[in-house]
């Protein structure tokens, strides 16, 4: 059953958090399962750690994200797989890849790497990737709970993720840039590399799409004026043809 004004006794009893919080025993506990219960008096008052309160993860513009690293001092943490980092990477960031190349050589896994090569790496350059299991691990040699960190990637996805490993590890101030670099103006951040920030996750055939199309459209057109102007040479090409 559920005891009149427990909202208002529970929020007087909340105490200050950060990455987790906590509350004193002594003060009505909301329970999921039986409602909100107390302890019965004289009991000795103790600490209750609530982990599923966190810090809040803020989600920024570029803009917003240049003024966090130059006037509240955050640090950038690049956490993309390392051949975006070398195409263009903003300069002085922390490169901590969230997902590694994927170099194992069981049978499952080699199956998937041919398909994934053969079609997502071929078209869009992806490499074939897994979680880094070292991940919170290098970031902790790194930086402190306290750390303020700006966690970039290319698309804002695995940004993301990576924010809720980190704050899932302790870490309470922690920002990402929503819809991640590509929606970075060029000259926003300094940056290295060979391209934009915001162009750094093109590769593979996506890159060159416009050359072959353009090519395929002039094959085409240069066969329909063949056809059109000489269709007696068109018709015996085509009696050339062999048939199955």
């Amino acid at each position: 059953m559920k005891m009149a004004g427990a909202p208002a006794a529970a929020s007087t009893c909340a105490l200050s958090f950060k990455s987790e919080f906590w509350r004193s025993s002594s003060c009505p506990v909301l329970d999921t399962q039986r409602g909100v219960r107390k302890l019965p008096p004289g009991r000795i008052q103790t600490w209750r750690r609530y982990p599923g309160v966190r810090a809040e993860v803020k989600f920024v513009s570029a803009e917003e994200a240049k003024n966090l690293i130059a006037v509240e001092g955050y640090a950038i943490l690049d956490i993309r797989d390392t051949s975006q980092f070398k195409r263009a990477h903003i300069k002085s960031c922390t490169h901590v890849p969230l997902f590694i190349e994927n170099q194992d050589n069981d049978f499952g896994t080699i199956i998937k790497r041919t398909v994934h090569n053969n079609f997502a790496g071929l078209f869009f350059g992806l490499p074939f990737t897994k979680i880094n299991p070292e991940f919170l691990q290098t970031i902790r040699t790194q930086f402190s709970p306290e750390s303020k960190l700006l966690v970039v990637c290319q698309e804002g996805l695995r940004s993301a993720a990576a924010a809720q490993k980190l704050e899932a590890a302790g870490f309470q101030n922690i920002a990402c840039i929503t819809s991640g670099l590509q929606s970075v103006n060029p000259g926003t951040f300094d940056s290295v590399g060979t391209t934009d920030l915001k162009d750094a996750g093109k590769a593979g055939l996506v890159t060159i799409q416009g050359q072959i199309s353009a090519v395929l459209g002039t094959v085409l057109i240069c066969a329909y004026l063949f056809i059109t102007f000489f269709p007696d040479q068109a018709e015996k090409l085509f009696q050339l043809a062999p048939t199955s």
